[in-house]
C-alpha cells in the first residue's frame, strides 16, 4: 500500500512539474511520424515480403513505445543524476562508436552501423550526439577553468575526436552536424567573433582538403560535383526523384497511397520522408510540419530566456539546435538545396536509432524545462 502511494506521488509530481505544452508537441510529432510511417512503408513491406504486411509500421510503433519509456526515464531524473548519467552514457556510447570500424556493418560503401540483438542496424552516433551536447555544455559552464580559451580547446578536441571517428566510417553529414552544434554552443558561451570566423575558415579548408585530396572521400567529391552540375554523374537520381515528387504533389497532394516515390527510391521512408509526405499530402503538410518545429523551438527558447543556470541554457540550446539543424538538412536535401547526406527527419523518419536519439534529446529537454520545485 505504501509502495503504491509512493508511486502515485512520484507520477503526480512528474505530471505536475513537466512542461505539458512541450510534451504535447513531442507526442504530436511522434504520432505524425507513426501515421506517415504507416502510409509510406506498408507498400514497401508488401513489395519486399509479397504480402499485405505491416512489419515496418509495427517496428516503428515498438520503437516509439521504447522512446516514450526513455523520455519518461530521462525527464523524471533529478538534474544531478541526469548530468552524471549523461557523462557515463557518453563514454559507453563512444566505445560503441569506436567499435564501428572493427565490427560494423557496411552498407553502400559506408560502415556506420553495428549489429545488436534488438537493433540489427544500430547507429552509435545517434546516441553519442545528445550526451556530447551535455558534456560540452558542462565543460563550457564549468568554474574549474578560469581561462575560457582552455574550455574552447578542450571541447574542440572532444568534438574533433567524435568527428574523426565519423570521418572513418565515413559520415560527413553527421560530422558537419556535430561541428555546427559545437560552434553554436561556443558562440552562445561568448567566443570572440573573429576567432569563430578563423575557426570556420580552418574547418572549411580541412573539409575541402579531405574531400578533394583523400581517396577515401572521393565519393563525396563526385557527389558534390554532381550536385553542382546536375547533368553529370548518377548521384542526383534520388534527389531528382524527390523534387519531382514534391512538384507533382502540388499544394494539396495526390492523396493517401497515391505517391510513387516510396517505391522508386531506396530508404524513402527515412532519408526522403518529407518528399513522400509532400507527394501524397501536398506542400501544405510540409508547411505545417515546419510550423511545428518552429513552435517547438520557440517554446524551449522561451524557457531558456527565463533560465538562470548557464549550464541548463547551453544544454537546452544545444539539444534544440541539433533537432532544428538536422530537420533543415533533411528538408534541404529533399528540395536539392544540399547534396545527399542520408540524414533522417527528427521524430518523423522511420528508424530505431533515430527514434532512440530523439527520445533521449526529448527526455533531457523535458527534464530541464520542468517547473522548479520550491
Amino acid at each position: 500500500m505504501r509502495l503504491n502511494n509512493s508511486l502515485h506521488m512520484f507520477y503526480y509530481s512528474w505530471w505536475k512539474n513537466i512542461d505539458k505544452f512541450i510534451l504535447s508537441l513531442i507526442i504530436l510529432f511522434f504520432l505524425t511520424g507513426l501515421f506517415f510511417s504507416l502510409v509510406s512503408t506498408s507498400f514497401i513491406a508488401s513489395d519486399k515480403l509479397d504480402t499485405n504486411d505491416y512489419s515496418f509500421f509495427i517496428k516503428h510503433l515498438v520503437f516509439i513505445l521504447i522512446g516514450i519509456i526513455i523520455i519518461f526515464t530521462f525527464s523524471s531524473l533529478n538534474q544531478k543524476k541526469l548530468f552524471d548519467y549523461s557523462l557515463i552514457l557518453f563514454f559507453v556510447s563512444l566505445i560503441f562508436l569506436i567499435l564501428v570500424p572493427f565490427i560494423g556493418i557496411e552498407v553502400k560503401g559506408s560502415k556506420r552501423w553495428i549489429d545488436l540483438y534488438l537493433l540489427p542496424r544500430f547507429q552509435p552516433i545517434e546516441v553519442v550526439k545528445p550526451f556530447l551536447i551535455v558534456l560540452i555544455s558542462l565543460i563550457l559552464s564549468s568554474k574549474k577553468y578560469a581561462n575560457i580559451n582552455i574550455k574552447y580547446v578542450l571541447t574542440f578536441f572532444i568534438a574533433f575526436c567524435v568527428a574523426l571517428l565519423l570521418a572513418i566510417q565515413p559520415d560527413v553529414g553527421q560530422t558537419i552536424l556535430i561541428f555546427c552544434v559545437w560552434s553554436i554552443l561556443i558562440f552562445v558561451s561568448g567566443i570572440n567573433i573573429f576567432f569563430l570566423f578563423l575557426l570556420f575558415l580552418s574547418l572549411t579548408l580541412s573539409f575541402s582538403y579531405l574531400i578533394f585530396f583523400v581517396n577515401k572521400f572521393a565519393y563525396i567529391k563526385k557527389r558534390l560535383l554532381s550536385f553542382l552540375n546536375s547533368e553529370t554523374g548518377t548521384y542526383n537520381f534520388q534527389s531528382d526523384k524527390a523534387i519531382e515528387s514534391i512538384t507533382s504533389g502540388g499544394f494539396f497532394g495526390k492523396g493517401i497511397g497515391e505517391g510513387t516515390l516510396k517505391n522508386r527510391v531506396p530508404e524513402a521512408h527515412t532519408d526522403y520522408i518529407i518528399s513522400v509526405i509532400s507527394e501524397e499530402f501536398g506542400v501544405i503538410a510540409i508547411i505545417l510540419i515546419l510550423f511545428l518545429y518552429l513552435l517547438f523551438t520557440y517554446s524551449i527558447f522561451k524557457k531558456v530566456f527565463l533560465e538562470a543556470s548557464e549550464k541548463i541554457k547551453l544544454v537546452l540550446i544545444g539539444c534544440t539546435c541539433l533537432i532544428l539543424i538536422q530537420a533543415m538538412i533533411h528538408i534541404g536535401v529533399n528540395i536539392r538545396i544540399f547534396p545527399t547526406t542520408g540524414m533522417t527527419l527528427p521524430f518523423i523518419s522511420y528508424g530505431g536509432s533515430s527514434i532512440i536519439s530523439i527520445s533521449i534529446l526529448s527526455g533531457i529537454i523535458l527534464n530541464l524545462t520542468k517547473r522548479k520545485i520550491t
